[in-house]
């Protein structure tokens, strides 16, 4: 794969807002606004890997989402999860272009065994893979995320360390083994963070926000926001 474009984000974020959204407005069950916002994250991967991007993390449900769902909507999404899942760990372009699948979130406590089964072969097939990675954030919270990593460094040093660095900080994320968003994009015309969304990591990131809902934002919508980004100038801490 290669790029025609100078300054490549090396890592993507994607918040796809609008799923539901997309799905009222053409009078269709909210789940079958989820079907159709899986099938569109196969193009934009697509276009994604193919202009040099390294690293795509997906942000699939927060914790609310599965708490607060609908049982048919919440029965529904997890198993798109089951089959979008089964779907990759078979996929030829994941194997031929070697990406990792990396599944981050407490989706191991929330979900069924049927569906953990399946992600868990999935992260198995691909977890030698280097070339590129692909991240899904599933049962996520970035508040929730930050605040057991600063418990979790409470506990391991138990008043040994007098001031807590940023490494130590990074070092207990869930997002541990990720490098920093270089973009973050959010479709569904709604420019705003949601549960502190890789609060960390987006730090510096750059921020790019679209009017169309995520099943509408498709392969050109994808190259639009990446030459946009490679068209700015990064300031780090400005």
């Amino acid at each position: 794969m290669s790029s025609q474009l100078k300054n490549i984000p090396t890592h993507v974020a994607i918040i796809p807002d609008g799923n539901r959204r997309w799905a009222k407005k053409r009078g269709i069950k909210p789940w079958e606004g989820h079907e159709a916002g899986a099938k569109n994250l196969e193009k934009v991967l697509r276009v994604s890997f193919d202009l040099g991007v390294k690293y795509i993390t997906f942000w699939g449900s927060s914790l609310d989402n599965l708490r607060k769902r609908p049982f048919r909507e919440k029965r529904a999404l997890l198993d798109i999860y089951r089959r979008y899942f089964l779907k990759l760990t078979d996929s030829e372009d994941i194997h031929k272009n070697e990406v990792k699948i990396n599944v981050i979130g407490k989706w191991e406590d929330q979900f069924p065994n049927s569906v953990k089964k399946v992600i868990r072969k999935c992260i198995d097939q691909t977890n030698k893979y280097q070339k590129y990675f692909l991240n899904f954030l599933l049962a996520y919270s970035g508040d929730e995320e930050m605040v057991e990593a600063v418990n979790q460094i409470v506990e391991k040093f138990k008043g040994k360390v007098k001031r807590i660095t940023s490494r130590m900080i990074k070092e207990h994320l869930l997002t541990k083994n990720l490098p920093p968003v270089d973009l973050l994009i959010r479709t569904g015309g709604e420019p705003h963070n949601s549960t502190g969304f890789m609060m960390w990591d987006t730090a510096n990131a750059q921020l790019y926000f679209s009017e169309v809902f995520w099943p509408d934002f498709d392969e050109k919508k994808m190259r639009e926001a990446i030459m946009d980004y490679s068209r700015r100038a990064r300031r780090f801490g400005g």
